[in-house]
């Protein structure tokens, strides 16, 4: 089951932690899990909302095997990151926060992947399997 949201403003922030959670628990995450990767979801739609405005979230069930999971696509139309390895660096930012969301985010999720280019936009793509 594919679940889509647009994120526009700060109260869609607020209904993307709804959405990841009600979909955490159809998959059977953990409550630490299911809080993982809920502030890991809201880390990733507020940079979108940031630094380009707006965004896109995409929450899919997925399987491999015997194992489920929930897999969330963030991607926007912003500047893009033009250093991916120093953006993932903790306390760097180009904004006024404190440069952990990016980082943060890898470390709460099982699988991490940015994708960015100045000038065209970021795609995070991050999945939580449930032990």
């Amino acid at each position: 089951m594919t679940r889509e949201a647009v994120i526009e403003s700060s109260a869609d922030v607020v209904a993307v932690r709804r959405l990841v959670r009600s979909a955490a628990i159809e998959v059977g995450l953990s409550l630490i899990d299911q809080t993982k990767i809920i502030t890991a979801a809201s880390e990733l739609v507020r940079n979108a909302l940031v630094y380009a405005g707006r965004g896109e979230l995409r929450v899919d069930v997925v399987e491999n095997g015997a194992k489920r999971g929930l897999r969330l696509v963030v991607n926007d139309e912003g500047p893009g990151i033009p250093d991916i390895e120093q953006a993932l660096t903790d306390g760097w930012t180009t904004g006024t926060g404190l440069g952990l969301g990016l980082g943060g985010s890898r470390r709460l999720v099982d699988e991490f992947d940015l994708l960015s280019k100045p000038g065209q936009g970021t795609t995070v793509t991050v999945t939580k399997w449930a032990r």
